[in-house]
């Protein structure tokens, strides 16, 4: 009876090693091998009972393995909060299909026999694959596993200070608090240093331009100024010019007709003079002779 108890004990540990052995331990390092050929993975937490009743079901169906020509992984949430991130998982146990980079999520009943068929008749093409922008290949979803990488280290350092340094919720939340200030101040303050490093010759180039653009144009505005008042000056001028030469033109003429006047009395004078005074004139009178008596 023992050696049969010794068989069992020893076939059960043979199993199970073989099971660990086919089964992949996934994490933050090499979750990338799923990407290349076909795989089975689930997503499960040491604290949640569904995965601890799943976790022999697993070990089992990754024992069969090779046989399907696939692999059988499980990835640990508490140890890997990026992934969880990555292929955004809700709800555990999570289970995905694989093949080459083509991710879905395993939706069917959580049995062996299930497993099996889901691969080996593959009804896995029945489902459709997850949308390309939500990929956990893609690059907005290696974003948001940063983001759950970075919510799980401030979890852990909120748990540390208040446990291991005995400092109430409220300290804690509020050195958060500051520690979120100072972060975003000295990053502001590197954003503006490195604009001002990228960005400074384009700034200067702008204000010398618009400075020169400014001289340009008081420079054009002068230059029109001059031009007007040089038009006026030629019209003036011209205007002056046309009024001196008809003044002249009148002065000519009344002297011609102050000569021609003047000849003419001289003219008339000398007639006279040559044919003598008038007979009416009261000057000269001729006297007549008496008759004697």
């Amino acid at each position: 009876m023992t050696q049969i108890r010794n068989v069992c004990f020893v076939v059960s540990l043979l199993f199970a090693i073989a099971s660990c052995a086919t089964l992949k331990v996934l994490d933050e390092q090499n979750w990338d091998e799923m990407l290349s050929g076909e795989w089975m993975v689930e997503f499960y937490a040491p604290w949640c009972p569904a995965c601890r009743a799943l976790e022999p079901v697993w070990e089992e169906f990754a024992s069969w393995s090779d046989d399907l020509g696939i692999k059988v992984g499980h990835v640990d949430v508490t140890t890997s909060p990026g992934l969880s991130g990555r292929f955004m998982v809700t709800a555990l146990p999570t289970i995905y299909h694989v093949k080459n980079g083509v991710f879905r999520q395993y939706r069917g009943t959580r049995d062996k026999d299930e497993f099996i068929s889901f691969v080996e008749e593959k009804k896995w093409e029945q489902v459709e694959p997850i949308p390309s922008w939500k990929s956990p290949s893609s690059i907005q979803m290696s974003v948001v596993s940063g983001f759950f990488k970075l919510s799980m280290m401030l979890r852990n350092i909120h748990t540390q200070i208040t446990e291991e340094h005995g400092i109430p919720y409220w300290g804690s939340y509020l050195l958060f608090a500051l520690a979120t200030i100072i972060v975003g101040a000295v990053l502001g303050l590197v954003l503006v240093f490195l604009i001002d490093c990228f960005y400074p010759a384009k700034v200067a180039t702008k204000r010398v331009d618009s400075k020169s653009s400014k001289l340009e144009q008081k420079k054009e505005n002068a230059e029109d100024d001059d031009d007007i008042v040089d038009e006026n000056s030629q019209s003036e001028g011209k205007d002056g010019d046309e009024f001196s030469q008809s003044e002249q033109e009148e002065d000519e003429k009344e002297k011609t007709s102050e000569e021609k006047e003047t000849t003419n009395v001289k003219n008339n004078e000398e007639n006279q003079a040559e044919d003598g005074p008038p007979p009416s004139s009261p000057d000269i009178r001729k006297r007549r002779s008496r008759k004697a008596d």
